[in-house]
């Protein structure tokens, strides 16, 4: 099991300091956020990556449909590259707030889904290099040999960790076939209310089970492939039975602290280092 925490609400210079502090105190991940106008996450990222050595550096999550894949390609390729091979992207739809209809419609459930699929096919074929040509629905791309990046750190692309929902009494589990062609899941259940991933440790071998199905019928290998688990260990936002040895056994690869409930402010912050400081929760 390896462990990671998100930074919640702070500012960019806090994130860093909060990701070196992390990387002292033994933490192999930390995480940012992404809105439609708060900070930038990849700028923060980029910042943490030239300011740490080995932590590892991602977003939970990144709302992939919002964005024209061939920039968040590039922004990913950046950090990977500042970082030496440490970036990972979370993706997901996202969630249409207030944050993100005061500037962008929503085009609905369908069509968002139908732009992360795409969305994550064209980042990652770009990411593996040239020449890469796609003809989807909404996005299309044409090979290019001009003024071309060079390759990520980590090849053939930096591992992708994508939310998968499963949802009770459904056979077809379109998001958990997603996320399955990738590198990592963010698992959860749908329908449950926020603050809730809904999982519990019978979800969760069930859902591990299908992935392990799905990943050998795409002939994958299932060595490798990350189940990662939100928890909180102060039961202010998850409160999950049992601990991270108990989660390992059952097949969680990453434990990720999600402390939403602080809110914005010094004494956020405080008690936000107070927690990094005292290192992963091991046992």
């Amino acid at each position: 099991m390896r462990f990671a925490y998100v930074v919640p609400m702070t500012t960019e210079r806090e994130f860093v300091e909060l990701a070196q502090l992390g990387e002292e105190h033994g933490w192999d991940a930390v995480f940012t956020w992404e809105a439609v106008f708060r900070h930038d996450a990849w700028a923060t990222l980029a910042a943490a990556a030239v300011s740490t050595k080995r932590i590892r550096l991602g977003t939970l999550l990144t709302p992939v449909p919002r964005h024209r894949p061939w920039d968040l390609a590039a922004r990913i390729g950046t950090v990977d590259r500042l970082s030496d091979g440490r970036v990972i992207l979370g993706a997901g739809l996202g969630a249409p707030n207030a944050n993100w209809l005061a500037f962008e419609p929503d085009e609905g459930r369908k069509v968002r889904a139908q732009k992360l699929d795409e969305g994550l096919d064209v980042v990652t074929g770009l990411l593996r290099g040239q020449p890469f040509s796609y003809d989807g629905t909404h996005f299309q791309v044409r090979p290019t040999e001009e003024l071309l990046p060079p390759p990520p750190v980590q090849r053939p692309h930096p591992p992708v960790w994508v939310v998968g929902a499963l949802v009770p009494g459904k056979e077809r589990q379109p998001s958990l076939a997603r996320a399955a062609r990738f590198q990592g899941i963010f698992p959860a259940v749908a329908g449950v209310s926020e603050g809730s991933s809904g999982i519990n440790p019978d979800f969760f071998a069930d859902i591990v089970d299908r992935l392990r199905v799905l990943r050998a019928d795409a002939g994958l290998p299932w060595e490798g492939y990350d189940v990662v688990l939100e928890a909180d260990s102060y039961g202010e936002f998850l409160d999950l039975p049992g601990g991270p040895a108990d989660w390992a056994q059952a097949g969680a690869t990453w434990w990720v602290e999600s402390w939403w409930s602080l809110p914005e402010g010094p004494d956020a912050v405080a008690e936000l280092r107070r927690r990094i400081a005292a290192g992963p929760p091991r046992e």
